[in-house]
């Protein structure tokens, strides 16, 4: 599933290569793409033109000129791509948005679990997934004392809390097995066991991560591709994710694998060590 760097630099790509555009019509070939009623959602957008696209988490906040917000999420497989108008479709575009300057975007998504939904613009917060949704892994949104309070809450283990959209928006299993190696902190050490420089070490490495790999747009470890069709660059610096079997590029161990939380997670079993309790 692309997390924030992926969709951060989808976001991107969609800003130059739709923002401004006028839609003249949209074609939907699978309608449960769409959230709520398909006719309605393109009789709403026809005639409108894309002022901006925004992102919050793993969220796309399309924009348009009658103060409707289009929030889109790509799930396991969505890609948005353009082309000239009238340009080859496969089985897998599910809704092309025409525009007026001779071009269309695409919404490609395999596995048909990506959603849109229409709603006006200023009311896109309600929406399932964003009312509950944590701080942005940013300096500004995420400090340590909101990190530390919520740790302190939490008994569950530390990679699943680090999943939970709730707690803090954009980390999924890639870039927890990332964080938590850097910190040396073990994935199934109890959230509220951390101490308070494992909490402010953590803290920045997330920050510090998110930033780094939106820098290299992102990681394709399987599918992933940006709005122009490029992959991302950052599988070429993890250090942890998809390196079990691997020397641990810090202290030389064998990286293993596990289960936590149904999500395979790489880790060092030297440098994280699960602490006796």
């Amino acid at each position: 599933m692309p997390e924030l760097p992926e969709v951060e630099t989808v976001r991107r790509g969609l800003m130059k290569i739709a923002k401004g555009r006028q839609i003249n019509g949209i074609d939907v070939y699978y309608g449960k793409i769409i959230r709520g009623d398909v006719e309605e959602f393109r009789q709403n957008l026809i005639g409108q033109t894309i002022t901006g696209i925004d992102r919050r988490g793993k969220y796309l906040l399309f924009r348009f000129s009658n103060d409707l917000t289009m929030v889109s999420h790509l799930r396991m497989e969505g890609q948005y791509f353009a082309q000239p108008e009238g340009g080859p479709l496969d089985k897998h575009t599910h809704v092309v948005f025409h525009f007026t300057d001779g071009t269309e975007l695409c919404y490609h998504d395999t596995r048909k679990f990506g959603r849109m939904r229409l709603v006006p613009t200023g009311s896109e917060m309600q929406v399932a997934g964003l009312k509950t949704i944590g701080p942005e892994p940013t300096s500004k949104d995420f400090t340590v004392d909101y990190f530390t309070k919520i740790l302190r809450k939490s008994r569950g283990k530390i990679k699943p809390f680090l999943l939970n959209q709730k707690h803090v928006a954009g980390l999924g299993n890639i870039y927890c097995d990332e964080v938590l190696w850097q910190s040396r902190i073990n994935p199934e050490q109890a959230a509220n066991t951390l101490s308070s420089k494992q909490i402010k070490t953590l803290h920045d490495n997330i920050i510090q991560e998110i930033a780094t790999a939106t820098k290299y747009k992102g990681t394709t470890v399987h599918t992933f591709k940006n709005a122009q069709g490029d992959a991302g660059g950052f599988q070429d610096h993890l250090q942890a994710y998809g390196r079990a079997g691997d020397k641990c590029p810090r202290c030389g161990t064998k990286m293993i694998k596990i289960k936590v939380a149904e999500r395979g997670t790489t880790f060092c079993p030297h440098c994280q060590a699960l602490p006796e309790s």
